[in-house]
């Protein structure tokens, strides 16, 4: 399991092996952040992702493969009028 800190929030999340393999010996416990939003039901959607402090852009999402203890800022655009 993958532990991550999500909008201030510790969440567990399964290690895909669909991911790309890693360059470390990890095996396959990676997870990037399109997997994690298919994870959260989030694809799809329009939201901005903060990974540590930085912005994420989205055409990135497949290349950011997440880490333990990684702290996130999900924020989800909401239409209204």
């Amino acid at each position: 399991m993958i532990q991550l800190i999500i909008n201030g929030q510790p969440q567990c999340f399964p290690p895909s092996g669909q991911a790309r393999p890693p360059k470390s010996d990890q095996g396959d416990a990676t997870l990037n952040i399109t997997q994690l939003l298919a994870h959260m039901a989030l694809q799809g959607k329009r939201i901005a992702i903060e990974r540590n402090g930085e912005i994420v852009p989205r055409s990135k999402f497949d290349e950011q493969v997440l880490t333990d203890g990684d702290k996130l800022e999900i924020v989800v655009a909401v239409g209204g009028g």
